[in-house]
C-alpha cells in the first residue's frame, strides 16, 4: 500500500511540475507573440499611412494629443495620433485619414478651371481648428472658442466663421486674399501663365493681377539646416498664409532653381525672403548673379532675411535683427518685408593665389559678403567647423554654437597661435603699402556688424572715423591684437586698430601656415597673395523697425550724406 501511494504522489507532482512548466512557458510567449503580433501591424499601419501621405496631394505630417490639441475634420473626435496638411491646414485622426483625402481638396496651387480665363476665385473654407485669437467676419465675435470641431476658416485669405454666421453667399463670395494679397501669387494667375506658355507667347505683363498696382509677390527660401532648426516648422506656417508654390525647402530645391518662379512674375517686383543663416543668403546671392549671366536682370528680385544662423551679422546690418527663435508671429515678418526698403550692398571678389607650384595652382576664388579676416578670429571659426563635422548632431542650438566659439576664443588668449602676423604678411590698400604696428589678426569689412552683433569699425564709438556705408565700393579695414582684444571690442571696452579704407586690398602671406576666413567660411592657408576687389551689387531690403542707438545713428548719418549728394 505505502508502494502504491508513494507511486501516485509522485504521478501527481509530476504533473504539477509538467503544469507549472507549461504556465511558465504561457506566461513568457504569450507576452511576445502579442508585442511582435502589435509591431507587425503598427508597421504595417505605418506603411499605409505612409502610402497615403506619398500619393496624396495634401502636405501631411504627423501629429498628436500632445503635439497640439485638435479636433478631427471627418469624425469631429479629439485627435490621439493622426495627420495635419501644412498647406492648407486640415486635420484628422489616423483613422480617417484616407476618407479626409478623398473628402478635401488641398490649396490650389494653379486653377483648375474650364471655363476659361478668371481673375478671381471663391473661398476655400476648411472647417473646424480655428486659430484662438481670430474673429468672426460677419458678428465680430472671437471664433474657436467651443471645445469643439466648430467653425470656418478660409485657407486663402484666413477669414473666419462661426458655424451659425455661415451663410450661401459666403460659400460662393469671391476670395480677396486677405492682408497679404499684395504677397500671394494667386492660382489663376500661373494658370493664365500656364495657357500662355502653351501658345509660346512671352508677355507675361498682360496677365494683369487683381492688385496691379501695389503687387510684391513674395518667394520663400528656407533652410531647415540653419543654426537653431526653425525652417521646417516655418515652411509649415509660410504655406498656410501663401499659396505652397511660392515656399521652397533650399535642402531639397537649389537657389536658382527656386529663383527661376521670378521669370514668371512681373519684372523688378518680386521679393525673396531668405530664412537661414549669412551662409545661406550668400548662397542665394549667387544664384541671384547667375540669373544676370542669363540675361534674366529684369527679374532680379530684393533680398530680405530671417536670420536663423548663429553670427547674422549680414541680417543684424540690414535691420532684421541677430537672430529668429519664434519670438515674432509670421505675419508680421510678412508684414515687415512688405513695409521694407530697398538698398544695394556690395559685393566683391576675393582671390587666393599660392605662391610657388610654378603657378600651375588656379587661383581660389570667393565672394564676400560680409568679411574677410586672417587671423585669431579665422582659427576660432576653423577649429569649430573641425568640431562641428565630426559630431553635427550637437551643433543644433544658436546657444551651443556661441559657447563653443568661446571656448575656442579663450584657449587662443593663452596659446597665441597668430601672433606676429605684422612679420608674416604685407598689406596694401590701393596700392599703397601700409606699415603694420604688433598684430594678430586683420580684418577687412564690407557691413557694420561682425562677429555675432559687433559694431568693429566704430569700436567704442568715442573717436572719429570715417563713416563706414555697405554700398559706397569701399571696405574698411582694421587690425587686432588677439583673441582678449576682440573680446574687448565685442563689449566695447577697446577699439580696432583701423588700418584705413580702400576700394581694392591686397594681402601677402610671405611664410608659414595661416587660418582664413570669408564669410564664416574658414580654411588653413600657406604662402599666398589675397586681392580683394569689388564684383558687383545685390539688391536688398532693409528693415527699420528694431534698431540700437548705434544703428539709429549710422542709418541718420547714412541718409544726411545721401541728402548732400542728392
Amino acid at each position: 500500500m505505502e508502494g502504491m501511494e508513494s507511486g501516485s504522489h509522485a504521478a501527481s507532482s509530476g504533473l504539477a511540475d509538467r503544469s507549472l512548466v507549461f504556465w511558465t512557458l504561457c506566461s513568457i510567449i504569450v507576452p511576445v507573440l502579442i508585442t511582435l503580433w502589435c509591431s507587425f501591424q503598427r508597421s504595417r499601419r505605418q506603411v499605409l499611412i505612409r502610402d497615403i501621405f506619398r500619393k496624396s496631394k495634401h502636405d501631411w505630417h504627423y501629429t498628436d494629443l500632445f503635439g497640439q490639441p485638435s479636433y478631427c475634420c471627418v469624425c469631429a473626435q479629439h485627435i490621439l495620433q493622426g495627420a495635419f496638411c501644412s498647406c492648407c491646414g486640415l486635420r484628422v485622426s489616423e483613422a480617417c485619414l484616407k476618407k479626409a483625402d478623398e473628402l478635401f481638396l488641398c490649396k490650389e496651387i494653379v486653377m483648375r478651371s474650364s471655363s476659361g480665363a478668371r481673375s478671381s476665385m471663391p473661398h476655400h473654407w476648411i472647417r473646424g481648428n480655428v486659430p484662438l485669437c481670430s474673429c468672426c467676419v460677419i458678428c465680430k465675435q472671437q471664433c474657436g472658442t467651443q471645445p469643439k470641431l466648430c467653425d470656418y476658416r478660409c485657407v486663402w485669405c484666413q477669414y473666419t466663421v462661426h458655424d451659425e454666421c455661415m451663410v450661401d453667399h459666403l460659400r460662393t463670395e469671391e476670395c480677396t486674399f486677405g492682408e497679404f494679397r499684395d504677397l500671394i501669387i494667386p492660382p489663376y494667375y500661373l494658370s493664365a501663365i500656364n495657357q500662355m506658355q502653351k501658345e509660346k507667347r512671352s508677355n507675361y505683363e498682360k496677365v494683369v493681377p487683381y492688385c496691379s498696382k501695389h503687387w510684391m509677390p513674395v518667394i520663400i527660401l528656407a533652410n531647415t539646416r540653419s543654426g537653431n532648426n526653425m525652417g521646417e516648422t516655418l515652411l509649415g506656417e509660410f504655406k498656410i498664409l501663401l499659396n505652397p508654390v511660392q515656399v521652397f525647402d533650399l535642402s531639397k530645391t537649389a537657389p536658382a532653381k527656386a529663383l527661376q518662379l521670378c521669370t514668371l512674375l512681373p519684372c523688378n517686383a518680386v521679393r525673396v525672403l531668405v530664412c537661414g543663416g549669412d551662409g545661406t543668403v550668400g548662397w542665394v546671392l549667387d544664384a541671384i548673379d547667375e540669373m544676370k549671366i542669363k540675361g534674366q536682370e529684369h527679374h532680379i528680385p530684393q533680398v530680405a532675411v530671417l536670420p536663423l544662423g548663429t553670427g547674422n551679422d549680414l541680417s543684424n546690418t540690414l535691420g532684421w535683427g541677430a537672430g529668429y527663435a519664434g519670438e515674432v508671429p509670421v505675419e508680421q515678418i510678412l508684414r515687415n518685408v512688405m513695409e521694407a526698403d530697398g538698398i544695394k550692398l556690395d559685393r566683391w571678389k576675393v582671390q587666393v593665389t599660392n605662391k610657388g607650384y610654378y603657378n600651375l595652382r588656379k587661383p581660389k576664388v570667393f565672394t564676400m559678403n560680409n568679411y574677410f579676416s586672417v587671423g585669431p578670429d579665422a582659427l576660432m571659426a576653423l577649429n569649430f567647423h573641425a568640431h562641428r563635422e565630426k559630431t553635427p548632431s550637437l551643433f543644433s542650438s544658436r546657444i551651443i554654437n556661441k559657447a563653443v566659439y568661446f571656448f575656442y576664443g579663450t584657449k587662443d588668449c593663452l596659446v597665441q597661435e597668430c601672433k606676429d602676423l605684422n612679420k608674416k604678411v604685407e598689406l596694401e590698400l590701393d596700392g599703397e603699402r601700409i606699415e603694420l604696428p604688433n598684430l594678430e589678426g586683420i580684418i577687412v569689412l564690407n557691413i557694420g556688424y561682425w562677429g555675432g552683433g559687433c559694431r568693429l569699425w566704430e569700436g567704442m564709438g568715442d573717436e572719429p572715423y570715417p563713416l563706414a556705408r555697405n554700398d559706397d565700393g569701399l571696405l574698411e579695414v582694421v587690425g587686432v591684437h588677439g583673441s582678449f582684444h576682440c573680446a574687448q571690442i565685442q563689449v566695447k571696452l577697446a577699439n580696432p586698430v583701423r588700418l584705413g579704407q580702400a576700394h581694392t586690398v591686397r594681402l601677402i602671406l610671405k611664410s608659414s601656415k595661416m587660418p582664413m576666413q570669408v564669410d564664416g567660411e574658414p580654411w588653413a592657408q600657406g604662402p599666398c597673395t589675397v586681392t580683394i576687389t569689388h564684383k558687383t551689387h545685390a539688391l536688398m531690403l532693409y528693415h527699420s523697425g528694431e534698431q540700437t542707438d548705434d544703428d539709429a545713428s549710422s542709418t541718420s548719418e547714412h541718409g544726411t550724406e545721401q541728402a548732400e549728394e542728392d
